[in-house]
């Protein structure tokens, strides 16, 4: 994917235009020699966010030469983090139905005593009476 960004005062101004778009808006501009109000873009895919992690955020910068997308999250506090998993325990409290899963505070997810089985082409489904995973058939 072709993009440009426009500078104006030293900064990236607006969005990044696509190279058809940039052509038709900009027909006088030489694409592969660029004035200085111009610049390629390259965009970045934006990075999961993490359990933990909050507010996601976008801004165009100059990284090593090429203006790209530079992503930020902000850390929840020890408070919000309390908050968040208070939440999903209640949920599981009046939702879950297994009583043997364990909750792990870094993912913030109830987990099953043992890991589900990868088997090709076969489901499995938890069975709270016998504390294990079983096969799920259509039978």
């Amino acid at each position: 994917m072709e993009l440009f960004i426009r500078i104006k005062n030293g900064q990236p101004f607006e969005h990044p235009i696509f190279g058809d778009n940039f052509r038709q808006a900009f027909p006088d501009v030489d694409t592969n020699n660029l004035p200085a109000e111009f610049a390629r873009f390259v965009r970045v895919a934006a990075p999961a966010v993490g359990v933990y992690e909050k507010n996601q955020t976008v801004s165009y910068q100059l990284v090593d030469g090429v203006y790209t997308d530079v992503f930020s999250v902000e850390q929840m506090t020890s408070e919000e983090i309390t908050a968040k998993q208070q939440a999903v325990k209640d949920d599981w409290a009046a939702n879950g139905e297994f009583v043997s899963w364990a909750f792990n505070e870094v993912t913030c997810t109830f987990e099953a005593p043992t890991p589900m089985p990868n088997e090709a082409g076969k489901y499995f489904g938890w069975d709270e009476a016998t504390i294990s995973w079983i096969e799920v058939t259509n039978e």
